[in-house]
């Protein structure tokens, strides 16, 4: 096995900082991960070290480059470092919390699916794209089921209006339609990862790249287009014709995590509206000057953008309050058991 083919090169060997075995991370289980070395796949779990230093999003994803020692004998290792991610597709847990949940990392390509039928929604396609400009990673639509669709021609229109300069291609892994398209952005071992909501054709999808059932599928429902939960875990594929590919599973509910940098970039044509305001504080509303206001009322910029980019600023703005609310917490835990310690190793000495 070539780990090359995984995409190891000398810039990730430039980031060791121990000894071991290099290997990629190609899937995760509960407290275990499957990892691809030159000698194989083996089982892993992390060290008792990396465990207490680290914690939450430092542990591996699939897709991680990780160092491996094995252990004697047998095709398992133990995980001492993790190396430094070039990009991480993440999102909020569901709940109150302000944890953040790795989708994948290390990738090139994020995949952003999305079916030519009653499910699909340009304004969760806002989301992932905003998600995925803020990842490191460049984003591609994918728009699945061609076959099914009559008159794509609509739905191409809405996604060239939000997503300026990001390729877009209408696919049909039935019939095999831009599938080959596909494989070429990931020639040169890069790697992509597919994202989109249940029912899109994920699964279906790597099945026509790999060119063998490698994910099972299930059929959508006929009353409103809508998927099962078929992939439950994230998986990496090696293709036969190169490149990589990871599976996920679906996300109806994509809640954000703080992308800044991603509004900047997703909303651009917004941005640029607010900042060409007569005054530096307008607030878009009855101000005069108001350069948003003029395009709304011209048909300039659409209604529904405009609302879904206050929407997801204002979740935004609320998930790092939360972020520095936790983060002073978890600041003020470590200090106080920090003294704690202190304390216990005073009285020893005494």
């Amino acid at each position: 096995m070539k780990i090359e083919q995984y995409g190891w090169n000398t810039s990730w060997q430039e980031k060791v900082t121990t000894s071991g075995a290099p290997g990629r991370v190609t899937l995760e289980h509960k407290n275990l991960y499957r990892v691809v070395t030159e000698q194989g796949e083996w089982l892993c779990s992390l060290s008792g070290k990396y465990r207490y230093q680290y914690s939450g999003i430092q542990f591996p994803c699939v897709g991680d480059w990780v160092m491996v020692e094995q252990m004697p004998g047998e095709a398992r290792g133990i995980i001492h470092q993790v190396l430094p991610r070039i990009s991480q597709f993440s999102r909020k847990e569901a709940g109150e919390t302000a944890n953040i949940q790795l989708i994948a990392v290390n990738i090139d390509f994020v995949f952003l699916t999305m079916s030519l039928n009653n499910d699909f929604n340009i304004r969760r396609l806002e989301r992932y794209l905003l998600a995925a400009w803020d990842s490191g990673a460049n984003p591609i639509i994918v728009l699945t089921k061609k076959d099914q669709c009559s008159d794509i021609e609509p739905f191409l229109c809405q996604v060239k209006k939000i997503a300026v300069g990001v390729p877009v291609h209408a696919v049909s892994a039935h019939t095999g339609e831009g599938i080959e398209t596909l494989h070429t952005h990931l020639s040169g071992s890069k790697t992509g990862a597919l994202l989109g909501s249940s029912g899109v054709g994920k699964s279906s999808l790597i099945n026509a790249l790999s060119g063998s059932e490698q994910m099972a599928v299930q059929d959508i429902r006929e009353d409103d287009s809508k998927g099962r939960h078929t992939t439950s875990h994230r998986e990496m594929v090696l293709l036969p014709e190169g490149g990589l590919m990871i599976d996920t599973p679906g996300m109806r509910e994509f809640q954000l995590g703080d992308y800044s940098e991603g509004i900047e970039t997703g909303f651009r044509d917004v941005e640029e509206l607010t900042s060409s305001c007569r005054f530096r504080d307008c607030v878009h509303r009855d101000e005069p000057g108001c350069r948003v206001q003029e395009a709304l009322q011209t048909g300039e910029l659409d209604p529904g953008r405009y609302q879904s980019y206050l929407k997801l600023t204002r979740e935004l703005a609320h998930m790092e309050r939360k972020s520095n609310a936790a983060a002073q917490k978890a600041a003020r835990a470590k200090w106080k058991q920090v003294t704690k310690d202190s304390r216990k190793r005073s009285m020893k000495k005494r």
